[in-house]
């Protein structure tokens, strides 16, 4: 998709509403087009880059997969380690493993043991926060290995959904919120 000639201002307005997918009932926000335009996309970088910068964060934890595109950009613009956390079985050394619930199903994501030393502070970074599954599951693998958690950081929330709530004592922040 290429960019549109000119940027609207709004990264709501990029946002593309997907019903009744993966399964009927779920309303999927998809993010697809507001990383296919140029300036937005950067804008969401510098954003989340901003309000990342204050938690003294010393490596960014992003969650597979759209959460790679944004946690690795605010990583290299904050000269930040980067640390993946991936589907089970897609890492090739000594994992962690944390299974969570999803608002459509289960599923898992793990990390390398030795992926952070501990002490290191980190942020999490994912596109979208729904009923927080992943996310707390994230926040219990770094925190296994020992790091500090920072803050969890999403481009997008659900609000109606409460993930908040299963990341209590953690700062959440968001850019957009529905």
């Amino acid at each position: 998709m290429s960019s549109p000639a000119r940027y609207p201002g709004d990264l709501k307005a990029l946002i593309r509403d997907i019903p009744d997918f993966p399964k009927p009932g779920i309303l999927f926000r998809d993010l697809t087009p507001l990383m296919g335009h140029g300036e937005a996309f950067r804008e969401t970088i510098e954003r989340l880059a901003e309000r990342t910068a204050p938690l003294e964060a010393t490596a960014v934890m992003a969650i597979e997969s759209r959460g790679f595109i944004f946690g690795a950009a605010v990583a290299a613009r904050l000269g930040l380690g980067f640390v993946p956390l991936r589907k089970p079985g897609k890492l090739p050394h000594r994992t962690r493993k944390s299974v969570y619930d999803l608002e459509y199903g289960t599923d898992g994501i793990e990390i390398h043991e030795d992926a952070v030393p501990a002490g290191t502070r980190v942020a999490v970074i994912d596109d979208l926060l729904a009923t927080g599954g992943t996310a707390r599951a994230a926040v219990q693998l770094a925190r296994e290995l020992g790091a500090e958690v920072a803050g969890v950081l999403f481009v997008v929330e659900l609000a109606a959904l409460q993930g908040r709530k299963r990341l209590e004592g953690v700062p959440v922040d968001a850019l957009i919120v529905y």
